[in-house]
């Protein structure tokens, strides 16, 4: 992880401003959802991809009934059902 040479102040509701460079530089975009990981002692900002509820995969997920699954889940499941 690389420093980007930018300091915030955190404001009275816990916000912090993204600089312009830096949204730019990562493709976000007012509204897109961000993902909040923390790992040791780091907060780490991601733009959200959504994953597959059943192995974590972020390749070719689709919405089903609300939950994100990837094709290959998907695929397997259809597999499941042709059996019973």
């Amino acid at each position: 992880m690389k420093p980007a040479g930018v300091v915030r102040k955190v404001d009275q509701l816990g916000r912090i401003v993204l600089p312009k460079s830096l949204r730019k530089r990562y493709q976000m975009n007012e509204g897109d959802p961000v993902e909040i990981l923390v790992q040791g002692d780091h907060i780490i900002l991601e733009r959200y991809r959504p994953r597959c509820v059943f192995c974590g995969s972020m390749e070719e997920v689709t919405d089903f009934k609300e939950k994100q699954i990837c094709s290959a889940c998907l695929r397997e499941m259809n597999m499941l059902l042709k059996q019973a």
